[in-house]
């Protein structure tokens, strides 16, 4: 007998209403103040302020050396904040989603989160060129515009964004409050483990999550593209399936006539096997007592005699010779 658990992963009959996350006030007040909190690190980089002085604390401090056993656990940890393996798995969990309610919102709005995310935050990693931590070549330096491509954090940025978004399209309170905890702590948590293996100083963490949040509070805005999109992708799959309804099964070569369509009533005549003729292969009365030859109520003629094998027929023999009638012996000389 099945469960609630297990009706619950079926199909939806129709499309749930699911309802928007809009601009609120508050919304924007977050993405105002995420902003200028963005703004801030940027800057206190640029002029190399205390931060940068911090930075370099945090990095000679090194606590991959303080607290060695944590490493082989913190190694896989931070995976979760790769863009590859976290990527496949919300996607594979938002398509189901999707198919569930019928809806190919969940999936488009992780692609433009992560368009976004790829966008804004590879422009500035490449903008600043700044040094990881590993390659640094001057202490108390901020290593910035040396070709480097570590600032901001692409691994917090993306561990914002890719869980975030789950609690984005939560569909109850609950799930959001929830989802909301939950993609909290993974993106802390994969921002400090760049921050202990060394491989991110701690502004570009705290700009990374600056980064991923401002995408996701940004989100709404996006919205009404989002729709059409969706719109648009229906439209082309109903127009496709409708003209898998009316190409005709059979080949036809380019430039020639289609086949007229058959009925159902033709088809099946064409089906039935043929009839015999009344009275073929009897000789004298057919098997309803009627003389050979004669015409029945129908109107069909009975055969009068069946032909003979070609075996049968008695052999004619010519008479007479066969050489012409004019000829005559030739005479020499």
């Amino acid at each position: 007998m099945r469960t609630d658990i297990f009706a619950r992963l079926d199909r939806e009959p129709e499309p749930p209403k699911i309802e928007i996350p809009r601009m609120s006030r508050t919304r924007k007040a977050l993405f105002g103040g995420t902003l200028a909190f963005y703004l801030a690190i940027v800057v206190a980089v640029l002029v190399s302020s205390s931060l940068v002085i911090l930075d370099w604390k945090v990095m000679l401090f090194r606590p991959y050396q303080q607290w060695p056993e944590l490493h082989p656990f913190l190694d896989y940890f931070v995976v979760l904040g790769q863009r590859g393996p976290t990527a496949v798995m919300i996607a594979a969990w938002l398509g189901w989603r999707s198919w569930r309610q019928h809806t190919l919102r969940p999936l488009l709005a992780l692609g433009t989160a992560l368009l976004l995310l790829n966008v804004t935050v590879g422009a500035v990693k490449l903008g600043l060129g700044r040094l990881g931590p590993h390659y640094a070549t001057q202490i108390g330096s901020a290593e910035l515009f040396a070709g480097g491509d570590i600032f901001p954090s692409g691994h917090t940025a993306n561990a914002v964004v890719t869980w975030g978004i789950l609690a984005y399209l939560a569909t109850t309170p609950r799930a959001r409050r929830y989802l909301s905890v939950m993609s909290a702590v993974v993106a802390l948590g994969v921002g400090a483990t760049t921050v202990y293996l060394g491989t991110h100083w701690l502004s570009d963490v705290l700009l990374g999550w600056a980064a991923g949040l401002l995408i996701l509070l940004a989100l709404p805005l996006f919205e009404p593209l989002i729709g059409r999109a969706e719109l648009t992708v229906f439209a082309v799959r109903e127009r496709w399936r409708a003209r898998r309804r009316t190409t005709p099964s059979t080949p036809v070569a380019s430039g020639g006539p289609r086949p007229a369509p058959v009925s159902h009533e033709a088809s099946a005549l064409a089906d039935e096997p043929p009839c015999e003729p009344v009275g073929a292969g009897h000789g004298g009365h057919t098997g309803a007592g009627l003389p050979t030859g004669t015409v029945t109520g129908t109107g069909q003629l009975t055969q009068s005699r069946p032909h003979a094998v070609r075996s049968e027929r008695t052999p004619v023999t010519p008479a007479g010779s066969r050489r012409p009638g004019h000829s005559r012996p030739m005479t020499g000389g």
